[in-house]
């Protein structure tokens, strides 16, 4: 896989309006307006060259659980959510905690555009234009204490807009934790939009995490807590089943799930019937996050 470290908004997006964005933009500046306050379009070092999907392809075929069990469930069902005002609890071994309104969050961080492959455990596939924050640098504002090893998230619990939690699908709220050096590393976002766009609510608003080398379901949705922790954090899929979803749960072709293949992935997008395309180790990312793993086991991911 490569990556291009000169791309641009305009290289990636079919968006018709980004032109209309564009112009104004430059209108705006003409008149000495100077310059609006958005995520930066340039994809930068950690950006995929591969095509991304559409934005009907991304917001259409999603798992939360949250919105129902089917792939369109969240599409039809997400409007319910409300995402205005949100905080985000932030707590355990950092030196200030409290609860965080998102817009006190983003007006501490820079906004930039990643282009990342999205690799589903269900041996599906995607490529999203994400916006988002590097994690680390929320990290860094609420001070880690030296006792900290992971980082322990939780999803927003309201059955009466996620009408999935009025079912015992899953123990809620869900849960996800990454080891602190995953966390902190500079692939790990948390995204609040895609194409340039507010996050929708099927994918996760208002800030969900991404973390491109593992499979999709540790890249937890609509964060409302973030804990700092000295033992492994629970997760949900691998509290509900241990012996198919491990903790770290990084993209590994080597390693089939019990139900699902790894050596290969049909990205959403092709048809049915397309053709299916080779698993990548790491999905991808192995020259900047193996050594994140030296001398683990990675034949254990599940």
């Amino acid at each position: 896989m490569g990556f291009k470290t000169d791309l641009k908004y305009a290289d990636i997006t079919p968006k018709a309006d980004y032109l209309n964005r564009r112009q104004l933009m430059v209108g705006l500046g003409g008149l000495g307006l100077g310059a609006i306050a958005g995520p930066s379009f340039g994809a930068g070092q950690y950006s995929t060259d591969e095509a991304p999907n559409t934005l009907k392809e991304i917001t259409a075929y999603n798992n939360f659980y949250e919105f129902g069990t089917g792939k369109e469930d969240p599409a039809r069902n997400a409007h319910t959510l409300t995402t205005d005002p949100w905080s985000v609890k932030i707590d355990g071994l950092v030196d200030n905690p409290g609860n965080y309104d998102l817009a006190d969050i983003l007006g501490g961080v820079d906004i930039e555009e990643r282009i990342y492959r999205f690799r589903c455990v269900e041996a599906w596939s995607m490529v999203i234009p994400w916006n988002g924050f590097q994690l680390s640098q929320l990290l860094n504002r609420v001070g880690v204490q030296s006792s900290a090893k992971y980082v322990y998230f939780e999803t927003l619990v309201r059955p009466e807009e996620m009408p999935g939690q009025k079912r015992a699908i899953l123990d809620w709220p869900y849960r996800e934790g990454l080891r602190l050096d995953e966390a902190m590393h500079p692939l790990t976002l948390m995204a609040t939009g895609i194409y340039g766009e507010d996050l929708p609510n099927q994918n996760g608003a208002p800030m969900r995490l991404v973390v491109p080398w593992k499979y999709g379901f540790k890249s937890i949705k609509s964060i409302v807590r973030i804990s700092l922790t000295d033992k492994q954090p629970e997760a949900t899929w691998n509290m509900q089943n241990p012996r198919e979803y491990g903790f770290y749960s990084n993209v590994n072709p080597r390693v089939s799930h019990p139900r699902w293949s790894q050596a290969t992935e049909r990205k959403i997008g092709g048809g049915l019937f397309s053709k299916k395309q080779d698993t990548l180790m790491f999905n991808g990312y192995g020259d900047e996050v193996a050594h994140l793993y030296d001398g683990m086991d990675l034949s254990k991911n599940f």
